[in-house]
């Protein structure tokens, strides 16, 4: 750790983090398609083969053998009747010979197991019979109550700390996953209950994360850092493939258990690697220790129990305009997001593996872009090539205007299938310059307060999450044509260009005078605080004068 700073390693357990974050948000974006869309048989042959027959095609392609469509078929019920009848006889050798010391016999016990649990796990083939209404409510149901965590995640963090609230909000997220595949089953209300809840428990992941960076991160290093927050657009781009091939070679209840692992593993890294200040960082160098403290002065005050400047802050030009930044790029993200994996297979007829994939590549020139943008922009700051307030004006332009102007012509020009990823690879990219602009800048404005501002912010563009799906689902209700989907993305695109027109004309990234906490005292306070003072100071002067007196006297004995 020595020769590796910590706030890089900060760095990259932040990213992970937001990537695993996503991964919890986004995971039933993609599982939708095949619990619903692909089990459909009236779809089949757009669908890509079941798990059996994907096994089926595997072993024949091994053997030099061909089969039909109907030929799967065919050979799945033979293959289900085999395996029935081996499970009859081996149940009923069990009940024969009852229970055994022997080893190879409990071998076979704990295979039949397995066998049985993958089995059922596979079985999918009927599917949940889910209108694209009630698709919309499970999809958005994760953002119902995620704006009610928010503003308390800046409050929680800021009292707690950012690693033990974004910690545990991560983790319970990801083991609320293990639970998905029961409740789906069950109904498809429980499944937007248990979302909700998750959905809940997640918001207070992202205000979280400010507070720690106000902390940590010095101001001409800010757009570069807050590039971790994209891991979020990586977690996408790796993840949508890799469940779509989890789905194609296994079952869709898998991808929620790959969940919950990955998110106890990050979990435990976590709770080694990261700490809430780097005074409290063990392994910290006095080099890099003396360097953030320097660099980021008196701006940020580690004193949370010092109070919140409420009426300031919800009267602050400077906060809403990150607010409506934030509602417009939010949109445009989350109807990308969550869309694009129904939108390509329904649309563009494409099967799960490729669904994945091209859902997910967007996401990773995503990040890209944004970290190359992150260091520009810092550059511009370093160098003062251009004002705080104008480098984030600047990646407003990109992040709403320029990505709006991108999703018109794939409203327009989407029906054709390279024209569609062209487009929608471009609105996603040019999205991640947004950690240069109002994401950055709420740290800009108060460094003190950058969580619950973040959190106010998050309140009100998590609003997108669930709005943007029902409006999604009430126009492709019974109507998933290209046509429907075109309304669709230009209710998007005016979402995003208008809100980037409001935040380069009102925008303001310099810091506010309510970031100090010695603003929020009144007069009776400060009064109140004087008189402490000169009572000190008089005691301290009365002893003095003792002290000085006593050692007269013993002067005066000695002679």
């Amino acid at each position: 750790m020595s020769n590796v700073e910590a706030r890089s390693v900060l760095w990259y357990l932040v990213f992970i983090g937001f990537a695993v974050n996503y991964m919890i948000r986004i995971n039933l974006n993609i599982t939708i398609v095949e619990m619903v869309t692909s089990s459909k048989s009236k779809s089949a042959a757009t669908q890509a083969p079941p798990p059996l027959a994907a096994l089926a095609e595997l072993s024949a392609s091994l053997s030099g053998e061909t089969h039909t469509n109907g030929d799967y078929e065919s050979m799945n019920v033979t293959q289900s009747a085999k395996l029935m009848t081996e499970d009859e006889e081996a149940v009923q050798r069990q009940h024969s010979s009852g229970p055994t010391m022997n080893g190879e016999d409990n071998d076979g016990v704990v295979q039949q197991l397995v066998t049985n649990a993958s089995r059922l796990y596979s079985d999918d083939e009927e599917g949940f019979d889910w209108n694209e209404y009630q698709q919309g409510l499970v999809l958005g149901s994760f953002f119902w109550a995620h704006w009610v965590t928010q503003i308390p995640g800046g409050i929680l963090a800021r009292k707690y700390g950012t690693k033990l609230v974004f910690g545990l909000s991560n983790a319970i997220g990801c083991w609320m996953c293990f639970f998905i595949p029961t409740v789906s089953y069950w109904d498809f209300r429980a499944l937007i209950i248990l979302r909700v809840i998750q959905g809940l428990i997640t918001g207070l992941a992202w205000p979280a994360m400010h507070v720690l960076t106000a902390k940590w991160i010095p101001p001409n290093e800010r757009s570069k850092f807050v590039t971790a927050y994209l891991g979020s657009s990586v977690g996408i781009a790796v993840f949508y493939p890799c469940f779509g091939y989890v789905m194609h070679w296994t079952s869709w209840v898998w991808v929620y258990h790959l969940c919950g692992i990955i998110g106890s593993v990050w979990w435990l890294g976590w709770l080694f690697f990261v700490y809430d200040t780097p005074a409290q960082h063990p392994r910290i160098s006095e080099s890099e220790l003396r360097y953030i403290e320097k660099s980021l002065g008196a701006s940020v005050q580690n004193s949370p129990t010092a109070g919140t400047p409420w009426l300031q802050i919800l009267t602050s030009k400077p906060v809403w305009m990150n607010c409506i930044a934030q509602w417009g790029g939010i949109w445009g993200l989350f109807t990308m997001m969550t869309q694009a994996p129904t939108y390509f297979r329904v649309i563009h007829n494409w099967n799960i593996r490729a669904t994945g994939l091209l859902s997910g590549l967007p996401h990773l020139v995503r990040m890209i872009f944004a970290y190359v943008f992150s260091l520009f922009a810092d550059y511009l700051l370093r160098t003062e090539k251009m004002s705080r307030t104008n480098v984030r004006k600047l990646a407003t332009v990109i992040s709403c205007i320029l990505n709006g102007l991108t999703v018109v012509a794939l409203a327009y020009f989407g029906h054709n299938a390279t024209a569609a990823i062209v487009f929608l690879t471009m609105a996603t990219m040019l999205h991640g310059a947004v950690s240069s602009g109002a994401l950055a800048s709420i740290v800009d404005i108060s460094p003190n307060f950058a969580g619950i501002v973040l959190g106010i912010s998050g309140m009100i563009g998590v609003l997108p999450g669930f709005i943007s799906p029902y409006i999604v689902g009430v126009l492709t209700l019974g109507n998933q044509t290209f046509e429907s989907w075109k309304h669709v993305f230009l209710i998007c695109a005016a979402m995003l260009i208008g809100s980037g027109i409001l935040y380069v004309l009102f925008a303001d990234s310099t810091l506010q005078k309510w970031n100090d906490y010695s603003s929020l005292r009144d007069d009776k306070e400060l009064v109140h605080l004087n008189k402490e003072k000169e009572v000190l100071k008089e005691q301290q002067t009365r002893e003095e004068y003792l002290k000085t007196e006593k050692k007269q006297g013993s002067d005066q004995q000695k002679d």
